[in-house]
């Protein structure tokens, strides 16, 4: 999963799993707080293209990065979201602090 992050500019892509759950969340949010810190990110863009399951671990993988980078003005982002992932991102509130590119 080494290869699902990476630095463009200010971005951090994260490109999520085709499961996201509680053993992954933590792996994922570890290391995407690393880059963050590390390469003093301001926004990060989360690529959904592989994922076919989330449950709220992952919920907490977005908001989490968002609480990190939104008082210094960054940005939170969802791309390639299917229809099940952008349900969910609508139900948790979560549409209203992360942009969702189609």
């Amino acid at each position: 999963m080494s290869g699902n992050f990476k630095v463009i500019d200010n971005y951090l892509m994260v490109r999520m799993p085709e499961e996201i759950d509680h053993h992954k969340s933590s792996y994922i949010s570890e290391n995407a707080d690393k880059f963050i810190v590390r390469e003093q990110i301001n926004h990060v863009v989360f690529d959904f293209e592989d994922t076919k399951f989330m449950d709220s671990s992952g919920i907490g993988i977005i908001l989490g990065r968002y609480k990190k980078i939104a008082c210094f003005g960054g940005k939170v982002f969802a791309i390639h979201t299917d229809h099940r992932i952008r349900h969910l991102l609508m139900i948790s509130g979560l549409h209203k602090i992360v942009e969702i590119m189609d």
